[in-house]
């Protein structure tokens, strides 16, 4: 179900500053497109004129959806902080999928979605 950009935070695990990477991508489409955009990154400050959160423990904004740009084993480490974070939904982009975090997320009634977050807002199913 697609949703209203203005109420809703993403995070966007794995922004990269490099323009041509997906995740940069989606991280202007997503800004542009109206929503609330945190960029999660361990050693970049700004990407896309927006402050980086080192990691998911610094976001105290409530989350609607957390879009994945990392792939199963760097997510591995992150289970219980993407948990903690509690959004409403996960995307998880092409080469992010990880069968365990999944199973987490399902456990915790978080909605789980294999998709392209790029796909998506072009489509108006994000």
């Amino acid at each position: 179900m697609p949703t209203t950009p203005a109420a809703h935070t993403v995070v966007v695990l794995g922004a990269s500053p490099k323009p041509a990477r997906y995740s940069n991508q989606a991280l202007r489409l997503l800004k542009d497109s109206g929503y609330h955009v945190i960029p999660v990154h361990p050693k970049i400050a700004n990407i896309e004129g927006l402050p980086v959160q080192a990691n998911l423990r610094a976001i105290r904004d409530k989350v609607h959806t957390l879009t994945l740009y990392v792939g199963a084993q760097r997510s591995q480490p992150l289970i219980e902080d993407i948990i903690a974070l509690n959004p409403q939904r996960v995307i998880f982009n092409p080469g992010s999928e990880s069968d365990a975090l999944q199973e987490r997320l399902e456990a915790h009634h978080i909605e789980c979605i294999h998709g392209c977050t790029l796909v998506m807002l072009r489509t108006n199913q994000f």
